[in-house]
Protein backbone atom coordinates (compact mmCIF):
# COMPACT_ATOMS: atom_id res chain seq x y z
CA UNK A 1 0.00 0.00 0.00
CA UNK A 2 1.26 3.46 -0.89
CA UNK A 3 0.62 6.30 1.55
CA UNK A 4 -1.17 9.36 0.14
CA UNK A 5 -1.28 12.99 1.23
CA UNK A 6 -3.73 15.45 -0.30
CA UNK A 7 -3.12 19.18 -0.06
CA UNK A 8 -6.33 21.14 -0.40
CA UNK A 9 -9.09 18.59 0.02
CA UNK A 10 -12.05 20.87 0.67
CA UNK A 11 -12.81 21.74 -2.95
CA UNK A 12 -14.55 19.69 -5.62
CA UNK A 13 -11.36 18.35 -7.20
CA UNK A 14 -9.96 17.47 -3.78
CA UNK A 15 -13.21 15.79 -2.82
CA UNK A 16 -13.17 13.62 -5.93
CA UNK A 17 -9.56 12.68 -5.26
CA UNK A 18 -10.39 11.67 -1.68
CA UNK A 19 -13.14 9.36 -2.95
CA UNK A 20 -10.86 7.74 -5.51
CA UNK A 21 -8.03 7.21 -3.04
CA UNK A 22 -10.34 5.71 -0.39
CA UNK A 23 -11.59 3.11 -2.88
CA UNK A 24 -8.26 2.40 -4.59
CA UNK A 25 -7.00 -1.08 -3.64
CA UNK A 26 -3.32 -0.06 -3.51
CA UNK A 27 -3.58 3.32 -1.75
CA UNK A 28 -3.92 4.41 1.87
CA UNK A 29 -5.05 7.97 2.64
CA UNK A 30 -2.62 9.26 5.28
CA UNK A 31 -3.80 12.87 5.60
CA UNK A 32 -5.79 15.65 3.94
CA UNK A 33 -4.33 19.10 4.53
CA UNK A 34 -6.43 22.22 4.95
CA UNK A 35 -5.23 25.47 6.50
CA UNK A 36 -8.83 26.61 7.11
CA UNK A 37 -10.50 23.42 8.42
CA UNK A 38 -8.07 21.57 10.70
CA UNK A 39 -9.84 19.24 13.12
CA UNK A 40 -12.98 19.11 11.00
CA UNK A 41 -14.20 15.75 9.73
CA UNK A 42 -13.85 15.19 5.99
CA UNK A 43 -17.51 14.15 5.97
CA UNK A 44 -18.53 17.57 7.30
CA UNK A 45 -17.33 19.09 4.03
CA UNK A 46 -18.08 16.09 1.82
CA UNK A 47 -21.25 14.56 3.35
CA UNK A 48 -21.19 11.53 1.06
CA UNK A 49 -18.07 10.37 2.95
CA UNK A 50 -20.11 9.78 6.11
CA UNK A 51 -19.27 6.26 7.20
CA UNK A 52 -16.50 5.98 4.59
CA UNK A 53 -13.69 7.50 6.65
CA UNK A 54 -13.07 8.91 10.13
CA UNK A 55 -10.23 11.15 8.96
CA UNK A 56 -10.12 14.83 9.95
CA UNK A 57 -8.63 17.69 8.00
CA UNK A 58 -5.23 18.69 9.37
CA UNK A 59 -2.90 21.67 9.10
CA UNK A 60 0.15 19.39 9.48
CA UNK A 61 1.73 17.30 6.75
CA UNK A 62 3.59 14.02 6.80
CA UNK A 63 6.62 14.70 4.57
CA UNK A 64 7.33 10.97 4.32
CA UNK A 65 4.23 9.99 2.33
CA UNK A 66 4.83 8.08 -0.88
CA UNK A 67 2.62 10.36 -2.97
CA UNK A 68 1.53 13.98 -2.55
CA UNK A 69 -1.38 15.38 -4.56
CA UNK A 70 -1.64 19.17 -4.77
CA UNK A 71 -5.25 20.36 -5.19
CA UNK A 72 -4.60 24.01 -4.43
CA UNK A 73 -5.87 27.05 -6.28
CA UNK A 74 -3.85 28.12 -9.28
CA UNK A 75 -0.68 29.95 -8.25
CA UNK A 76 -0.27 28.32 -4.81
CA UNK A 77 1.44 24.98 -5.51
CA UNK A 78 4.96 26.34 -5.92
CA UNK A 79 4.69 28.36 -2.71
CA UNK A 80 3.49 25.29 -0.83
CA UNK A 81 6.37 23.16 -2.08
CA UNK A 82 8.86 25.89 -1.18
CA UNK A 83 7.54 26.22 2.38
CA UNK A 84 6.84 22.52 3.11
CA UNK A 85 9.88 20.34 2.38
CA UNK A 86 9.03 16.74 1.52
CA UNK A 87 10.94 13.49 1.17
CA UNK A 88 13.16 13.39 -1.92
CA UNK A 89 11.51 10.16 -3.05
CA UNK A 90 7.91 11.44 -2.74
CA UNK A 91 5.93 11.48 -5.97
CA UNK A 92 4.22 14.84 -6.55
CA UNK A 93 1.16 15.26 -8.77
CA UNK A 94 -0.03 18.85 -9.14
CA UNK A 95 -3.57 19.48 -10.36
CA UNK A 96 -3.15 23.25 -10.85
CA UNK A 97 -1.85 25.04 -13.95
CA UNK A 98 1.41 26.14 -12.33
CA UNK A 99 3.84 23.64 -13.90
CA UNK A 100 2.10 22.63 -17.14
CA UNK A 101 4.04 24.77 -19.59
CA UNK A 102 7.61 23.87 -20.56
CA UNK A 103 8.78 27.33 -19.48
CA UNK A 104 7.51 26.77 -15.91
CA UNK A 105 7.95 23.00 -15.51
CA UNK A 106 11.15 23.24 -13.49
CA UNK A 107 11.10 23.23 -9.67
CA UNK A 108 14.51 23.19 -8.00
CA UNK A 109 16.16 19.96 -9.23
CA UNK A 110 12.89 18.44 -10.48
CA UNK A 111 11.07 18.81 -13.77
CA UNK A 112 7.32 18.31 -14.00
CA UNK A 113 6.19 16.01 -16.80
CA UNK A 114 2.94 16.94 -18.52
CA UNK A 115 0.50 14.22 -17.49
CA UNK A 116 -1.64 13.43 -20.53
CA UNK A 117 -1.22 9.65 -20.85
CA UNK A 118 -2.54 9.45 -24.40
CA UNK A 119 0.21 11.89 -25.41
CA UNK A 120 3.29 10.68 -23.55
CA UNK A 121 2.60 7.59 -21.50
CA UNK A 122 6.25 6.42 -21.57
CA UNK A 123 7.54 9.71 -20.14
CA UNK A 124 4.92 9.62 -17.39
CA UNK A 125 5.98 6.11 -16.37
CA UNK A 126 9.50 7.40 -15.64
CA UNK A 127 8.43 10.64 -13.93
CA UNK A 128 8.38 11.62 -10.26
CA UNK A 129 6.71 15.02 -10.64
CA UNK A 130 3.56 15.31 -12.77
CA UNK A 131 1.67 18.40 -13.97
CA UNK A 132 -1.91 17.21 -14.46
CA UNK A 133 -3.59 18.73 -17.56
CA UNK A 134 -6.52 21.11 -17.39
CA UNK A 135 -10.05 19.89 -18.04
CA UNK A 136 -10.72 21.80 -21.27
CA UNK A 137 -7.17 21.02 -22.38
CA UNK A 138 -7.72 17.29 -21.87
CA UNK A 139 -10.90 17.16 -23.96
CA UNK A 140 -9.52 19.33 -26.76
CA UNK A 141 -6.15 17.61 -26.97
CA UNK A 142 -7.74 14.16 -27.10
CA UNK A 143 -10.01 15.42 -29.88
CA UNK A 144 -7.08 16.66 -31.98
CA UNK A 145 -4.01 14.60 -31.07
CA UNK A 146 -4.25 12.02 -33.88
CA UNK A 147 -4.56 14.78 -36.48
CA UNK A 148 -1.64 16.71 -34.98
CA UNK A 149 0.60 13.64 -34.73
CA UNK A 150 -0.12 12.81 -38.37
CA UNK A 151 0.60 16.36 -39.55
CA UNK A 152 -3.01 16.99 -40.56
CA UNK A 153 -3.61 20.18 -38.57
CA UNK A 154 -2.53 22.72 -41.16
CA UNK A 155 -5.51 25.10 -41.13
CA UNK A 156 -7.25 27.05 -38.38
CA UNK A 157 -9.12 24.93 -35.82
CA UNK A 158 -12.43 26.21 -34.49
CA UNK A 159 -13.34 24.89 -31.03
CA UNK A 160 -16.54 25.27 -29.04
CA UNK A 161 -16.73 23.67 -25.60
CA UNK A 162 -19.30 23.90 -22.83
CA UNK A 163 -18.53 22.98 -19.22
CA UNK A 164 -20.63 22.27 -16.17
CA UNK A 165 -20.71 24.53 -13.12
CA UNK A 166 -18.23 22.34 -11.19
CA UNK A 167 -15.56 23.60 -13.58
CA UNK A 168 -15.66 26.88 -11.68
CA UNK A 169 -14.92 25.23 -8.33
CA UNK A 170 -16.73 25.36 -5.01
CA UNK A 171 -16.59 29.12 -4.53
CA UNK A 172 -19.53 31.35 -5.40
CA UNK A 173 -19.49 34.16 -7.92
CA UNK A 174 -21.96 36.09 -10.02
CA UNK A 175 -21.96 33.34 -12.68
CA UNK A 176 -21.92 30.23 -10.48
CA UNK A 177 -24.90 30.52 -8.14
CA UNK A 178 -28.02 28.53 -8.99
CA UNK A 179 -30.33 31.43 -9.86
CA UNK A 180 -27.95 32.66 -12.56
CA UNK A 181 -26.71 29.35 -13.91
CA UNK A 182 -29.96 27.42 -14.26
CA UNK A 183 -31.74 27.71 -17.61
CA UNK A 184 -28.85 29.81 -18.84
CA UNK A 185 -25.83 29.58 -21.17
CA UNK A 186 -23.02 32.10 -21.69
CA UNK A 187 -19.50 32.31 -23.07
CA UNK A 188 -16.39 33.53 -21.25
CA UNK A 189 -12.73 34.21 -22.04
CA UNK A 190 -13.31 33.96 -25.82
CA UNK A 191 -10.11 33.06 -27.72
CA UNK A 192 -7.92 33.74 -24.63
CA UNK A 193 -8.63 30.85 -22.22
CA UNK A 194 -5.66 29.89 -20.00
CA UNK A 195 -5.64 26.29 -21.25
CA UNK A 196 -4.65 27.37 -24.77
CA UNK A 197 -0.96 27.46 -23.83
CA UNK A 198 -0.74 23.80 -22.86
CA UNK A 199 -2.93 22.75 -25.80
CA UNK A 200 -0.64 24.49 -28.28
CA UNK A 201 2.51 23.03 -26.72
CA UNK A 202 1.12 19.50 -27.05
CA UNK A 203 -0.28 19.85 -30.56
CA UNK A 204 2.28 22.13 -32.21
CA UNK A 205 5.53 21.78 -30.28
CA UNK A 206 7.56 20.57 -33.26
CA UNK A 207 5.85 22.54 -36.01
CA UNK A 208 4.62 26.12 -36.57
CA UNK A 209 1.63 26.97 -34.42
CA UNK A 210 -1.71 26.85 -36.18
CA UNK A 211 -4.58 29.08 -35.16
CA UNK A 212 -6.87 27.75 -32.41
CA UNK A 213 -10.09 29.71 -32.13
CA UNK A 214 -11.52 28.53 -28.82
CA UNK A 215 -14.88 29.65 -27.43
CA UNK A 216 -15.54 28.25 -23.92
CA UNK A 217 -19.09 28.32 -22.58
CA UNK A 218 -20.82 27.86 -19.23
CA UNK A 219 -23.56 25.25 -19.25
CA UNK A 220 -26.58 24.91 -16.96
CA UNK A 221 -25.53 21.48 -15.67
CA UNK A 222 -23.06 20.42 -13.00
CA UNK A 223 -20.55 17.97 -14.47
CA UNK A 224 -18.95 17.33 -17.81
CA UNK A 225 -17.41 18.98 -20.87
CA UNK A 226 -18.80 18.70 -24.37
CA UNK A 227 -16.23 19.95 -26.89
CA UNK A 228 -16.42 20.15 -30.67
CA UNK A 229 -13.51 21.06 -32.90
CA UNK A 230 -13.55 21.35 -36.67
CA UNK A 231 -10.95 22.11 -39.33
CA UNK A 232 -10.29 21.61 -43.05
CA UNK A 233 -9.69 17.96 -43.86
CA UNK A 234 -8.94 16.53 -47.31
CA UNK A 235 -9.16 12.82 -46.51
CA UNK A 236 -12.21 10.58 -46.21
CA UNK A 237 -14.14 9.93 -43.01
CA UNK A 238 -13.04 6.28 -43.23
CA UNK A 239 -9.39 7.31 -43.16
CA UNK A 240 -10.03 9.63 -40.24
CA UNK A 241 -11.89 6.92 -38.33
CA UNK A 242 -9.05 4.45 -38.85
CA UNK A 243 -6.48 7.05 -37.79
CA UNK A 244 -8.30 7.62 -34.49
CA UNK A 245 -8.95 3.92 -33.86
CA UNK A 246 -5.28 3.13 -34.40
CA UNK A 247 -4.05 6.00 -32.23
CA UNK A 248 -6.23 5.16 -29.24
CA UNK A 249 -6.26 1.36 -29.55
CA UNK A 250 -3.89 0.93 -26.59
CA UNK A 251 -5.43 3.64 -24.41
CA UNK A 252 -8.18 2.20 -22.19
CA UNK A 253 -9.89 5.47 -21.31
CA UNK A 254 -10.35 7.00 -24.77
CA UNK A 255 -12.96 5.44 -27.03
CA UNK A 256 -13.87 6.31 -30.62
CA UNK A 257 -17.63 6.00 -31.10
CA UNK A 258 -19.48 5.39 -34.34
CA UNK A 259 -22.64 6.95 -32.89
CA UNK A 260 -22.99 10.54 -31.76
CA UNK A 261 -21.77 11.07 -28.20
CA UNK A 262 -23.42 12.79 -25.25
CA UNK A 263 -22.32 13.79 -21.75
CA UNK A 264 -24.17 11.22 -19.66
CA UNK A 265 -22.23 8.34 -21.14
CA UNK A 266 -19.00 9.62 -19.49
CA UNK A 267 -20.15 11.57 -16.41
CA UNK A 268 -18.80 9.93 -13.24
CA UNK A 269 -16.11 8.06 -15.23
CA UNK A 270 -12.51 8.56 -16.33
CA UNK A 271 -13.53 8.01 -19.96
CA UNK A 272 -13.23 10.28 -22.97
CA UNK A 273 -15.56 9.42 -25.87
CA UNK A 274 -14.88 10.82 -29.32
CA UNK A 275 -17.00 11.01 -32.45
CA UNK A 276 -15.99 12.06 -35.97
CA UNK A 277 -18.21 13.78 -38.52
CA UNK A 278 -17.23 14.99 -42.00
CA UNK A 279 -19.07 17.77 -43.84
CA UNK A 280 -17.79 18.80 -47.27
CA UNK A 281 -14.07 19.49 -46.65
CA UNK A 282 -14.36 19.84 -42.87
CA UNK A 283 -13.79 17.25 -40.17
CA UNK A 284 -15.56 17.80 -36.86
CA UNK A 285 -14.45 15.91 -33.77
CA UNK A 286 -16.63 15.81 -30.66
CA UNK A 287 -15.17 14.92 -27.26
CA UNK A 288 -16.99 14.34 -23.97
CA UNK A 289 -15.38 13.92 -20.54
CA UNK A 290 -16.21 14.36 -16.87
CA UNK A 291 -14.32 17.54 -15.97
CA UNK A 292 -13.69 16.41 -12.37
CA UNK A 293 -12.45 12.91 -13.28
CA UNK A 294 -10.75 12.54 -16.68
CA UNK A 295 -10.36 16.32 -16.56
CA UNK A 296 -8.75 16.34 -13.09
CA UNK A 297 -8.71 13.79 -10.26
CA UNK A 298 -9.30 10.62 -12.27
CA UNK A 299 -6.47 11.49 -14.63
CA UNK A 300 -4.24 12.18 -11.61
CA UNK A 301 -4.86 8.62 -10.37
CA UNK A 302 -4.33 7.31 -13.91
CA UNK A 303 -0.92 9.01 -13.95
CA UNK A 304 -0.03 7.52 -10.57
CA UNK A 305 -1.00 4.06 -11.78
CA UNK A 306 1.41 4.47 -14.70
CA UNK A 307 4.25 5.67 -12.48
CA UNK A 308 3.78 2.73 -10.12
CA UNK A 309 3.63 0.20 -12.94
CA UNK A 310 0.09 -0.85 -12.03
CA UNK A 311 -2.78 -1.48 -14.40
CA UNK A 312 -3.71 1.90 -15.85
CA UNK A 313 -7.36 1.32 -14.95
CA UNK A 314 -6.75 0.31 -11.31
CA UNK A 315 -9.29 2.03 -9.06
CA UNK A 316 -10.86 3.78 -12.03
CA UNK A 317 -13.47 1.32 -13.28
CA UNK A 318 -16.30 3.71 -12.52
CA UNK A 319 -19.93 3.49 -13.56
CA UNK A 320 -21.39 6.23 -15.76
CA UNK A 321 -24.48 8.13 -14.58
CA UNK A 322 -26.28 7.26 -17.87
CA UNK A 323 -29.75 8.51 -16.84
Amino acid sequence: MKSIGIIGGSGMTGGELIRLVLHHPALNLDFVYSSTRPGTALSATHPDLLGQTELLFTDQINPEVDVLFLCLGHGHSKTFLETHPINKSTIVIDLSNEFRLQSSARFKTQSFVYGLPEYQRSSIKKAQYIANPGCFATAIQLALLPLAQNGWLQAAVHINAVTGSTGAGAGLSATTHFSWRTQNVSWYKPFTHQHLGEIKETLFNSQPEQELLFLPQRGNFTRGIFATAYTHFNESIEIAQQLYQDYYSSHPFTQVATQEVHLKQVVNTNQCHLHLHRYKDYLMVSAVIDNLLKGASGQAIQNLNLIMGWEETLGLNLKATVY
